[in-house]
This record gives C-alpha cells, sequence and structure tokens, in this order.
C-alpha cells in the first residue's frame, strides 16, 4: 500500500475514533456519520487504485 493510502487509512481511523467519541459525548450528529462514510469509501476506492 502506498504512503497516500496509509495515510487516507490512519486520518479515517482517527476520524472514527472522534466521531465516535463526539457521538458519546454529546449525542449523535448525522452529518459526522455521513462524512466519515463519505471518507472511509474514499479511502477504500483509494486503497484498491492504488494495488492495481
Amino acid at each position: 500500500m502506498p504512503g497516500s493510502a496509509k495515510a487516507m487509512t490512519v486520518c479515517t481511523l482517527v476520524v472514527l475514533v472522534l466521531v465516535t467519541a463526539y457521538t458519546v459525548a454529546l449525542g449523535s450528529n448525522g452529518w459526522l456519520w455521513f462524512g466519515w462514510v463519505v471518507l472511509g469509501l474514499l479511502t477504500a476506492g483509494t486503497a484498491l487504485t492504488r494495488r492495481t
């Protein structure tokens, strides 16, 4: 996995932890979860295209 895909993966995981902490502390926010899903899909797409 190239460096950019690794960086996106780490960023996605960090954002997941932050969104989860926000949800636990202040309640759910649908836009945060939607943004995280979009980031996850972009990360998956980057990882798949970089692999080939």
